[in-house]
């Protein structure tokens, strides 16, 4: 086994990371990358280590707090293996490439079950993931069954590829966080224009503005019986008064609050608390009050394709 960092200073950074094993795991959690299908990014990275490095098996292995999961594999069936089985846990102590030449010389791996038996891990070279933040995340590494020793620019294009596999990760998560953000907007806008809906069906707009004689006059909704269309004009019965405008039905139904007033006929839009009765296909409007104080009525046709909704409108017993 050989590592460009000496003992002393393997054990020194060992210990500061094995101090800070939350704050690894926490950063691991956040990329939420563990337990995802395969990705061609990652897959294309660990054939690119397995073609450098000439070895069958190539892995990107993440360290999860009980388990090593590969998030990308060559030449290897298992999806993931116990951490304390893992290669890997020793090279992400390391700022460098962690290399075991033989593990059957080796104390450390002697015994362990991936080496004596499948896929009988001979030789081992991994680089550490490590984040913006310094956090070692697990490695991308070269497994063979047979011993061997990279060459130095071997070992550079691991560290290369591992840096490349981080940056993937921190696209990926950012790529994630925007979609997040976007979600978070949409749930606002969303909930903004629920607000105003309600605002609107709830009376929000409870007057409009009259263009009579080059005057605009405030027209209260709760004052209008019914709406009358005339070709390219509506009339607007309010009160005792008729306002005559040029406009549709359909621009005129868009300013007017949709829980006072209903669509009854293409050329009628009544008020709900006007209606009397309905007779037949026609619903009986109070059409106003004469001097004497009596109320009259005005019959309006009820169109078929407006009867449902109508009637839907209304509190039947």
């Amino acid at each position: 086994m050989s590592s460009i960092l000496s003992t002393p200073e393997r054990t020194a950074k060992s210990s500061t990371r094995r101090s800070d094993e939350a704050a690894r795991l926490e950063a691991l959690r956040n990329y939420h990358i563990l337990d995802t299908p395969p990705e061609t990014a990652f897959d294309d990275l660990v054939r690119l280590a397995a073609y450098i490095c000439g070895t069958p098996i190539s892995l990107v292995s993440l360290l999860d707090a009980e388990r090593q999961w590969f998030k990308a594999k060559l030449g290897l069936e298992i999806q993931s293996t116990s951490r304390d089985l893992a290669f890997c846990q020793h090279a992400i102590l390391s700022n460098n490439v962690y290399e075991v030449e033989d593990a059957t010389l080796n104390p450390l791996f002697q015994q362990n079950a991936l080496v004596t038996g499948e896929p009988n891990i001979r030789f081992y070279a991994g680089a550490p993931l490590i984040t913006p933040e310094g956090q070692a995340l697990g490695t991308i590494c070269t497994i063979d069954t047979v011993p061997r020793r990279l060459t130095e620019e071997q070992r550079d294009a691991l560290r290369i590829l591992a840096r490349e596999v981080v940056s993937h990760l921190e696209l990926r998560r950012a790529r994630l966080q925007l979609q997040e953000e976007k979600h978070k907007l949409e749930g606002l806008l969303r909930m903004a224009n629920d607000t105003a809906e309600s605002l609107y069906l709830n009376g929000g707009q409870n007057e409009i503005f009259i263009k009579q004689d080059h005057r605009l006059l405030r027209v209260n909704t709760s004052d209008i019986r019914y709406v009358e269309a005339l070709g390219d004009y509506v009339n607007i019965y309010s009160g005792r008064e008729r306002y005559t405008v040029y406009s549709t039905m359909k621009e005129l139904e868009a300013k007017l609050p949709l829980r006072d007033f209903a669509r009854v006929h293409r050329k009628y839009i009544v008020r709900l608390d006007r209606i009397i009765a309905i007779e037949n296909d026609a619903v009986i409007v109070e059409a106003g009050r004469s001097l004497e104080q009596a109320a009259s009525v005005l019959p309006v046709p009820i169109g078929n394709s407006y009867k449902a909704a109508l009637l839907s409108r209304l509190n039947l017993i």
